[in-house]
């Protein structure tokens, strides 16, 4: 199929006015599919390939040469900012056509989505949370905001493809559906899927279609990459050597940090000046304090201050002048975030990103990295991995540079295997049958129980609840007033289940910590949570602040700037690591190999982390005695499976092992004391594992293991179960431990 010349002609005069020479493979690649077949369509391709083009350029010729009577294109995206960013490429695309864009989120103007309502139209974009809302509190409307849908784009389908967030997504998808009449086909984006058969199973669970996934050449990647490691304080690895370790050559120091600078810190602020950079972080707290530090280095060098600030919980003003100072090509500005800006939001020429420590994923790596490399340039990251030097009693285990080795391990699976995390399958989702069942009855109304059930429990997520969970379920909302019923035997929110429903924190099914917004003066500058009494520091945007008031009601802080660092709290944040990532761990401290991207400490520092691996003994076998009755296990597995060892030695084998002190370091090893010898410890673990047991029993007794939004709101019995048979990873764990 000649591509180009299928395309309508406002399409072809835009390729024209961008002064593209030739259509790129993923784009004649995706023409072809969606032109050409009736099927749902995954796009996978690096980022800044032009995938967004890709899917639009043919679907907006087919809705221009037969236009759609209601809103023709649903676009979902997990971002806001992801949003504001394509509604600018999007809108400029379509105007000459005269299709409509819509911007329907928290921040997008009233006025627009008013006139959508009023004359359904175009393309439609919108985040997974104010689709929900839209299901709930339009409900009247969705047949005739989308009874002619025909298509759904999915943007970083990779995100949603792990979590309650994913499969929240697709159950509204299938529910608007339902509702509207339509049957559009589905068409995900993504820069980074692993196994692209599985993602593309998970894109067209429930819609009756099957997923093309088109195949092309994306060329060659090309990567600039260093990794280096810093010693927080104290002598760096390899330091005062006689024979010196070659190590990658980087341009000499643009300017110098202060004396007394953190070393990591000191490298960041010497590697950004004259440079627009991103500098990721792996938690919000540890944006703040990179962001302090090296405002305050700008501040004792007497130079303009040059680094921004971007995360989740800052304002909105905040994060989008940000945002807008990094698509400034001619800016200098670095920008110090988190997970925000690691999707696929156009932040212009940025020269390089650092990443802080390692990410938990190597699809997190490959998006973050993703970030540079724009218009023609390769990606460039620097990792500053960081560490405290071992105390002198320190036992072995905390001798090993695990965020080093981790970061390792990611760029070489991505490099031999071209592994990228998997959908995450098999999942027992509780917490959100809840929530789906509440939207329901919010949008819909009574309904009987039966009704009830024949809307939600069908949904393509939900295939491995009974329907004798459900009726649990159910009874229990009854008994707890969530949800009541009518004379006439339906069902109905009931008055605590109103509360929660006509929340707008209810959208979301992600977990949210109770914030408190930070003001000062008129300015918002986001949120916090925790707040402390007046009188004391804060740290967010950037700066310390201290705090005047406390309006515990209204949940407002408002403070003062101040100077100095303190460290931020925002919440919990947890990282879900796979056991290919821990093997290949394992690999790193095992092979001799050299990896060409370590400069001259990280080279050190692997080097002694390899020498006191082999010294151990580790190499060969999991188990080893630190002295005495006190041993340290290396099981190399993922997150899910080692909190099933964990238990699984406590509760199973922990009276014949006569196990004390169990202490995890996870996902990395376990320490812990016991009575019997290395020889008695794989006989007993490996009886243990080869027994038929029910993964309830790693439910310790009168545990509620609460890790989803609304499992608070679940049978207890539910939860143990969801838990035991869809997060704890027990076959993973079986595995292993037979194998030793």
């Amino acid at each position: 199929m000649d591509v180009f010349s299928r395309y309508s002609p406002f399409i072809q005069d835009y390729i024209y006015r961008s002064g593209w020479q030739a259509l790129r493979g993923v784009q004649n690649a995706a023409g072809e599919a969606i032109f050409g077949t009736d099927n749902n369509v995954l796009i996978s391709a690096s980022t800044a390939s032009g995938k967004t083009e890709a899917a639009f350029f043919p679907i907006l010729t087919l809705l221009d040469e037969e236009p759609s009577r209601t809103v023709g294109v649903l676009y979902i995206a997990p971002l806001k900012a992801l949003i504001n960013d394509q509604f600018g490429r999007l809108d400029e695309l379509c105007e000459e056509a005269g299709i409509r864009v819509t911007r329907w989120h928290g921040d997008a103007s009233q006025t627009r989505k008013r006139k959508l309502l009023r004359e359904p139209s175009g393309i439609l974009q919108i985040t997974p949370e104010s689709l929900e809302s839209l299901l709930i509190n339009k409900h009247m409307e969705i047949p005739s905001l989308f009874g002619d849908l025909r298509f759904i784009v999915i943007d970083e389908i990779h995100s949603l493809l792990r979590g309650d967030r994913g499969l929240q997504t697709f159950c509204l998808i299938e529910r608007l559906c339902r509702l509207a009449g339509c049957r559009p086909r589905r068409v995900g984006l993504s820069a980074t899927l692993g196994d692209p058969e599985a993602a593309g199973e998970f894109l067209a669970a429930g819609s009756g279609r099957g997923t093309v996934i088109p195949k092309f050449d994306g060329g060659r990647e090309v990567w600039r990459l260093s990794m280096e490691h810093f010693f927080n304080n104290g002598a760096q690895a390899g330091e005062g050597e006689n024979a010196p370790i070659e190590a990658p050559e980087l341009e000499p120091p643009s300017d110098t940090a202060p004396k007394d600078a953190d070393p990591a810190m000191g490298y960041i602020f010497e590697h950004t000046r004259g440079r627009k950079c991103l500098i990721f972080t792996n938690s919000r707290e540890e944006c703040e304090s990179v962001c302090q530090h090296l405002r305050q280095y700008c501040e004792v060098k007497h130079e303009p201050e040059r680094f921004l600030i971007h995360h989740g919980n800052l304002s909105a003003s905040y994060r989008e002048s940000a945002e807008q100072e990094m698509k400034d090509d001619n800016s200098l500005m670095s920008i110090c975030a988190t997970a925000t800006l690691e999707l696929g939001i156009d932040v212009g020429r940025l020269e390089r990103a650092f990443h802080i420590d390692a990410p938990f994923t190597v699809s997190g790596f490959l998006q973050r990295m993703g970030r540079t490399g724009r218009r023609g340039d390769p990606s460039e990251m620097w990792f500053v991995m960081r560490e405290d030097h071992a105390e002198a009693r320190a036992m072995m285990p905390e001798t090993i540079p695990w965020y080093l080795i981790q970061g390792i391990a990611l760029v070489q699976l991505y490099i031999e295997e071209r592994f990228v995390e998997p959908p995450r399958t098999g999942r027992m989702p509780y917490s959100l049958l809840y929530h789906q069942t509440m939207s329901t009855l919010a949008s819909c109304g009574e309904m009987s129980p039966a009704e009830l059930a024949s809307r939600v429990l069908p949904l393509a997520c939900f295939r491995r609840i009974s329907q004798d969970d459900y009726r649990m379920l159910l009874r229990h909302l009854l008994e707890i007033g969530h949800i009541q019923r009518t004379e006439n035997g339906g069902l109905i929110l009931g008055l605590a289940g109103e509360r929660i429903a006509n929340n707008y924190k209810f959208y979301a099914v992600f977990q949210e910590n109770v914030e408190y917004t930070v003001r000062t003066g008129s300015e918002q500058l986001g949120t916090i949570v925790k707040p402390p009494p007046p009188g004391e520091k804060i740290a967010i945007a950037g700066r310390v602040w201290v705090v005047e008031e406390v309006d515990h009601r209204r949940r407002e802080v408002y403070c003062a700037l101040v100077k100095g660092n303190i460290p931020a709290y925002f919440g919990d944040c947890a990282g879900d690591i796979h056991t290919r990532i821990l093997e290949r761990m394992h690999g790193v401290l095992t092979e001799e190999a050299d990896y060409p991207y370590l400069m001259r400490h990280a080279k050190c520092r692997l080097r002694d982390a390899r020498d006191t691996f082999r010294k151990s003994g580790i190499a060969d076998r999991p188990l080893v005695n630190l002295g005495g009755r006190m041993w340290a296990l290396f099981p190399w597995l993922g997150s899910y499976a080692f909190l099933a060892l964990e238990r699984f030695l406590k509760i199973r084998c922990g009276k014949r092992l006569g196990l004390k002190g169990l202490n995890p370091s996870r996902p990395y090893y376990i320490q812990f004391t016991m009575n019997v010898n290395e020889e008695d410890f794989y006989r007993i673990v490996a009886e243990e594992a080869a027994k038929d047991f029910d993964p309830l029993e790693l439910v310790y007794p009168n545990e509620v293991p609460v890790f989803e939004k609304y499992d608070e709101y679940v049978p207890e019995a539910l939860i143990r179960k969801g838990f035991a048979h869809g997060v704890l990873d027990v076959e993973g764990m079986k595995r292993r431990v037979l194998g030793w």
